[in-house]
């Protein structure tokens, strides 16, 4: 019986987050916020960009349902809250520009009610057999600092049609199955609504997109993300460097991405468009083709990183040393694309501007 009124609250989280995602896409839509295209912009017409509050709205509701059925837990109505505050300076700024000092304080202001009310912090650095615990500052610091960078990066990475959404898909369904192998209802429960409910908006956003997530959308799966990778950490479910690798799609373009921005120099607060997967639809590769290599890396990841859980150390070491080496690769590979094809665009205009 458990199993099928599992199956049916999935559904039923799906269908909620599709059927308001297509209201959300239509003018006559109660919130129609419209994303304009700039120099910065990878699509070229106006969008609709509040498909993210359809995502969470089928979370929300199918969530509470899943709760008064599924053990109690003390971590739900905390990440529940953050989420909320997250929302709303994201919804904020989706209807007009909020200052960056601002959203970032609401960010900090969220991750601290996240974790001091449920202690998700991360206590110790684990990896294979290696086990180094962290003083108390540290432990506030690193803890702090993933949380909102999670919220930031997943938002930085919400610029491609169906990329967001499928990350949300293959990270939280990957949660979904670890949480079942570790028997834990709860966890296992939520992160499946989250992916289903990411499913339904994805119906709408995949190439070519009617509706884009929006911040409201991006910045709260990325303090999802951040949440229950903390709580699958401290409940032993899995060691948080497997968390890292499912969203490695995402944290290692965002990551790298901003450390060359603040190695030349650049205001990275600013919008752009060098993250790695903007520099192939840009080369040529267009969203669809972009995104389905892109779906294809997370499925990898997904791949990998269930296997890594449950096998030896060594194993552990060898899977992280060959994504690294994967990563290093692919990013080599399109900075070497893009230095071959600036040439042939100089030359094609007659060696420069006229």
């Amino acid at each position: 019986m458990l199993v099928i009124f599992l199956m049916t609250l999935t559904t039923i989280a799906f269908m909620i987050s599709a059927l308001l995602t297509h209201y959300l896409s239509r003018p006559q839509a109660v919130i129609y916020i419209i994303d304009i295209p700039n120099s910065r912009s990878l699509h070229q017409h106006p969008t609709p960009m509040s498909g993210g509050i359809a995502v969470l709205v089928a979370f929300l509701l199918t969530g509470m349902v899943a709760c008064s059925v599924l053990p109690s837990n003390e971590y739900i109505l905390w990440i529940g809250g953050s989420v909320l505050a997250v929302a709303t300076i994201s919804l904020l700024d989706d209807y007009r520009p909020v200052a960056a000092r601002y959203r970032l304080l609401v960010h900090f202001l969220a991750a601290f009610l996240l974790l001091f009310q449920t202690d998700l912090w991360i206590e110790s650095i684990n990896f294979a057999n290696l086990q180094l615990s962290l003083p108390s500052f540290w432990q506030i610091l690193l803890s702090l600092l993933f949380v909102v960078w999670m919220i930031n990066l997943y938002n930085f990475m919400d610029g491609m049609d169906g990329f967001a959404g499928g990350m949300a898909v293959s990270g939280f369904g990957s949660f979904a199955l670890l949480g079942w192998f570790a028997n834990d209802m709860s966890f296992a429960v939520l992160n499946l609504l989250i992916a289903s409910a990411a499913s339904g908006f994805l119906v709408f956003n995949f190439p070519p997109a009617r509706i884009f997530m929006g911040d409201v959308g991006s910045s709260s799966l990325g303090l999802l993300a951040a949440a229950f990778s903390l709580w699958g950490n401290q409940a032993g479910i899995f060691p948080l460097w497997i968390a890292m690798l499912l969203f490695s799609p995402f944290i290692v373009d965002a990551t790298v991405t901003l450390l060359k921005r603040l190695q030349r120099g650049e205001k990275i607060w600013q919008a752009h468009r060098t993250h790695y997967y903007q520099q192939l639809v840009q080369l040529g590769w267009g969203h669809k083709r972009t995104v389905l290599c892109e779906y294809g890396l997370m499925f990898a990841c997904a791949l990998s990183a269930i296997l890594a859980n449950f096998l030896s150390y060594r194993m552990q070491i060898i899977i992280m040393l060959i994504w690294l080496s994967i990563y290093a690769i692919l990013m080599n590979a399109i900075d070497r694309l893009k230095s071959q094809q600036t040439p042939r665009r100089v030359e094609s205009n007659g060696g420069g501007p006229k």
